[in-house]
């Protein structure tokens, strides 16, 4: 997943993340995708949507925009 967050000079900052799917189900049904660490946790619907989720005890995640990588 790709996160875009903020500007430097103009151009936009962009973090990349590797994520792998997990056999655990989102709120929405939808497959979650975890990193390595098991951290970052995201529900990716078929159409792209992604909705970010608390991996831990007081987390309140923002939607970020994701892009899957090609």
């Amino acid at each position: 997943m790709t996160f875009t967050h903020g500007r430097s000079g103009g151009e936009p900052v962009t973090d990349e993340v590797v994520v792998e799917r997990t056999t655990s189900l989102g709120p929405g049904g939808n497959p979650v995708y975890c990193d390595p660490t098991g951290i970052l946790r995201a529900e990716i619907s078929r159409a792209g949507e992604v909705r970010m989720l608390a991996s831990g005890g007081h987390q309140s995640p923002t939607a970020p925009s994701a892009e899957p990588l090609s």
